[in-house]
């Protein structure tokens, strides 16, 4: 089962009665949306260029039986080329403003706070101390999850140049993780193979040997230290020219928020600047975490040789949550209300895929396809009940059958 770059692609079970047998191994955790697999060749492996479909060797359109597996697989393709052109000419009305200018302006505006929050830790008084805390913790997100996710789809601007420089400082310097392993975790295998078993499955996401209430509650606060780690362990994959760089933009990143913790908020002793970073770092680890999880896990998943078109794959295994003021800005429009939207349009910014949602939501539902959208307590309590079938044991395959 051949990838982009002819590397295969080997799935991490096998199917047994329309069930995959063996739990999916965990390959490393990370930061921002760059959880996933390893990146065969490391920084050599060319990146999946947004929009980019998996090609006839995967059996795209072999989802009906017996008579018509071409026709069904052309009817999909109209279906996604005629969305294509309505969100396209949405995109062309729009201004620079709107594709990019909002979110680099919510990005702005995180670095502009940055003082704030380092000076109101100088203070002795509770209040103004949590909301440094609170601050920093919100800025921290909003850089590494926001920021590293646009960034590693090139969404910030439209200069490709302009584009490399953005990846390096969000994922590298802000997230510490190296820009190459994210981009094909996240770009290529997440986008490509979204809920195919063995592939972009989300199953690097699971923690088998943790119970549900460790797992939900009390493992999001280890995320800032297992970043670094994972981080440093996938270097050994990249050439020697991108280890050295992540390096350097992860010290500099962890060496400035120390430095200036101790100068300017004032923190006397290494350990308690050291927990002032974790405090603030894992202010809002829980909702990232189970973000991740509950817009994909628990949804329809496929054989890689099974899996319907682009259009049918989206619709089908991606949930929007409701819109919220904090998440929103934190992690941006595309990870919350409109990941259905980003998912069919992965090169657009936050703002645009707010913009398109009602054209994608209308049109899909028009057609009869499937548009998930579910509440945030909602999706909690489905994982809390269902743990050991969504998150311990391999998800069943879905056979879709007849699928027009």
């Amino acid at each position: 089962m051949p990838l982009e770059d002819g590397e295969p692609a080997r799935p991490r079970g096998r199917q047994v009665n329309g069930e995959v047998s063996g739990t999916p191994r965990l390959r490393g955790m990370g930061d921002p949306s760059l959880w996933g697999t390893t990146a065969p060749g490391g920084s050599r492996t060319e990146v999946m260029a947004e929009g980019w479909e998996p090609g006839p060797a995967l059996g795209d359109g072999d989802v009906t039986p017996g008579g018509a597996p071409q026709r069904a697989g052309q009817h999909e393709e109209a279906l996604m080329t005629e969305l294509s052109e309505l969100v396209q000419k949405v995109v062309k009305s729009s201004s620079w403003w709107e594709r990019h200018g909002v979110d680099i302006s919510i990005l702005a505006c995180s670095f502009l706070l940055l003082p704030a929050g380092f000076l109101c830790l100088r203070s002795a008084q509770a209040i103004p101390f949590l909301a440094g805390v609170l601050t920093l913790g919100v800025v921290h997100h909003t850089l590494t999850v926001k920021g590293s996710h646009l960034a590693s789809h090139n969404a910030l601007t439209e200069s490709k140049s302009w584009g490399k420089v953005w990846a390096i400082f969000f994922i590298e310097l802000c997230s510490a993780f190296t820009v190459e392993q994210a981009t094909y975790n996240h770009v290529k295998i997440h986008h490509g193979y979204t809920n195919v078993i063995g592939l972009g499955d989300s199953s690097t996401w699971k923690l088998p040997f943790l119970n549900r209430y460790v797992y939900m509650f009390i493992a999001p606060l280890a995320v800032p230290i297992l970043t670094p780690l994972v981080a440093l362990d996938l270097l050994r994959n990249v050439e020697w020219k991108a280890a050295l760089r992540t390096l350097c933009c992860m010290f500099l990143g962890f060496y400035c928020h120390y430095w200036l913790l101790l100068h300017v908020s004032g923190f006397q002793s290494l350990w308690s600047a050291l927990l002032c970073m974790l405090l603030t770092r894992s202010l809002l680890a829980h909702p990232y975490i189970h973000v991740n999880i509950f817009q994909h896990i628990g949804l329809p998943m496929f054989a890689a040789d099974r899996k319907p078109k682009r259009i049918h794959l989206m619709s089908l295994g991606v949930l929007n949550l409701p819109r919220n003021a904090l998440l929103d800005w934190s992690f941006g429009h595309s990870l919350i209300s409109c990941h259905v939207e980003h998912h069919l349009f992965p090169s657009l910014s936050d703002n645009m895929c707010l913009k398109i949602k009602p054209i994608v939501s209308q049109y899909l539902k028009q057609k009869k396809l499937p548009y998930n959208e579910d509440t945030y307590s909602s999706r909690l309590w489905l994982f809390l009940q269902r743990y050991e079938e969504l998150m311990v044991h391999a998800p069943p395959i879905t056979e879709l059958v007849g699928i027009q």
